[in-house]
């Protein structure tokens, strides 16, 4: 990982680079320090070595142009132009800041030490409903993707029409208890419920448990911010990688649900035939809706946030764990790189697996129906979980 004052400076020198510079014309700050904080010249490993700007430094680089930036929003007309049209450019810089809290978050999760970071657990919103495994996804068409969300991401457009066969979706993610029962059938020494890259890798680094975890007393325990406790079954399984979430589903006689699936199931009303914003509808999130923002730095228990389920009753697509899914990483048909290639397209391809739905660690201005994370299926450090899916048989759809 960077080290975080790399990530802080670095935030603010795309908020320049963008808004001061791109967007209002004027001249570099510091243009010496451009290099320094290019994320593709440099790779994290090399960043430690580099000519950082001190902490204190690189606080007063940031506040002075973030002061510039709301100067600038104050009086600049958002529109005329792609990137200050519906101010583009704007909610492309807070999501920026916004993935790279959460970069610097999982710093924290992976750094040794005493706690530092501490929040209150999530609220008890079940509702004490029994809750169904699945959910039936009925077959058909929907819209995938987005031409009318304003800070939409190049990757999640242009809007088109997919069609799904119908299909059954877990009702919740996968939870942590549910995941050391196929630990404790031996799901890491079994080769059948691995793909080969999968297996190599298992074996290679002698994985046998989620990231952070450890038995101890006869019981799974693990490490969170710098605190080590229980794991607690209820919870979604997180810190694992596709590879395990792929293995756990076969084992379960089931598979990972599709970047496709994932989306009708998270934003398609079978009432009006209508893609959504959200599972909920289409206002923005609120504590209500789902565990969003770093508010408790870690999942809610599997069946929370009722309201904010899907028409269907699927229940956290939105929050709580990053899901991985069975796709490659690929642009939509019609996709344009904008506003550099650098965001998606120089990523597209089967080295990467596709994340939906965000985390508790992701700010609501980061996280959509629409929005695509993707990452290698090594990754075991970010915030991620899943849920399993099936087919659905001759007459169950």
């Amino acid at each position: 990982m960077s080290p975080l004052v790399w990530d802080l400076a670095h935030i603010g020198n795309q908020e320049e680079q963008w808004l001061l510079r791109a967007v209002a014309g004027q001249e570099a700050l510091r243009p010496e320090i451009d290099s320094v904080y290019d994320a593709f010249e440099h790779p994290r490993a090399k960043r430690p070595s580099l000519p950082l700007l001190a902490p204190a430094e690189a606080r007063g680089y940031v506040a002075d142009v973030r002061g510039r930036v709301l100067d600038v929003l104050e009086r600049i007309p958002l529109r005329g132009g792609p990137l200050v049209d519906a101010a583009f450019a704007f909610g492309m810089i807070a999501q920026h800041e916004q993935q790279h809290d959460e970069t610097m978050l999982i710093t924290h999760q992976l750094r040794q030490g005493p706690a530092a970071l501490t929040a209150p657990p999530p609220p008890d919103t079940a509702d004490g409903a029994p809750l169904p495994a699945e959910v039936l996804i009925p077959g058909g068409s929907f819209t995938m993707g987005t031409s009318t969300e304003p800070w939409a991401l190049d990757n999640e457009r242009p809007a088109h029409r997919r069609v799904v066969p119908a299909f059954f979706m877990d009702t919740t993610p996968v939870t942590a208890g549910a995941y050391a029962q196929f630990i404790e059938d031996g799901g890491y020494e079994r080769r059948r419920w691995w793909t080969e890259a999968g297996w190599r890798h298992v074996r290679e680094h002698s994985l046998t448990a989620p990231l952070f975890w450890r038995r101890e007393g006869g019981q799974w325990l693990r490490r969170r911010f710098g605190v080590t406790e229980p794991v607690r079954p209820d919870e979604p399984v997180v810190h694992v990688s596709w590879y395990e979430a792929d293995a756990y589903a076969r084992w379960a006689g089931r598979r990972l649900p599709t970047e496709v699936e994932w989306e009708k199931a998270a934003r398609h009303d079978p009432a009006d035939g209508r893609s959504r914003r959200y599972p909920w509808g289409d206002a923005d999130p609120s504590p209500v809706h789902a565990n969003l923002g770093q508010r408790h730095l870690r999942p809610a228990p599997a069946g929370s946030y009722p309201r904010g389920a899907s028409p269907l009753g699927v229940r956290q697509l939105i929050g709580d764990v990053w899901e991985w899914t069975a796709s490659d990483f690929l642009p939509y048909p019609g996709f344009r790189a904008f506003p550099y290639r650098e965001y998606s397209e120089v990523f597209f391809g089967d080295a990467y697996k596709v994340l939906r739905g965000g985390s508790f660690a992701v700010d609501q201005v980061a996280c959509r129906g629409t929005f695509r994370n993707w990452d290698l299926p090594i990754r075991r450090q970010i915030f991620s979980g899943f849920r399993t899916a099936r087919d659905a048989a001759p007459g169950e759809a």
